[in-house]
């Protein structure tokens, strides 16, 4: 199972509706749409436009999506587990399927195809422009 949680395993038709609601209600709200602005801004202002997978911020100080409004903020990330989105939600004041879609986004979202960091910053910060509602 990755950090977001998900799995292959869709047997309960009705789980996954509401849990698919509850990420574009997320995605959607007052906070998921205001961090999603931030996100793009901080993955404007990390340092070689590239992010990590399975992880919030490396020894390198490299980033993944969420990591990047982290180090925008100042956050220490040194003390969050990157497989604990309740609290990761709690520390950045989203929701917890925000960071679980987010992560999955980050971690899985190139489906199987091999992509370098650079390319995996461009797709991240493509997915938070097209999911912002203006």
């Amino acid at each position: 199972m990755s950090r977001s949680g998900y799995s292959d395993d869709c047997d309960d038709n009705w789980s996954l509706i509401r849990w698919r609601g509850a990420v574009k209600s997320a995605i959607r709200g007052r906070r998921g749409q205001a961090f999603l602005r931030e996100m793009i801004e901080a993955l404007d202002a990390v340092p070689g436009k590239r992010l990590i997978a399975h992880d919030l911020k490396s020894s390198f100080d490299n980033v993944c999506a969420i990591g990047s409004v982290g180090l925008k903020r100042g956050v220490d990330m040194s003390t969050l587990d990157p497989n604990d989105p309740d609290t990761i939600a709690g520390v950045f004041g989203i929701a917890t399927p925000l960071v679980r879609e987010i992560e999955f986004e980050n971690d899985e979202g190139c489906y199987g195809f091999v992509e370098t960091p650079e390319q995996r910053w461009a797709r991240m910060r493509k997915w938070a422009v097209d999911n912002l509602a203006d």
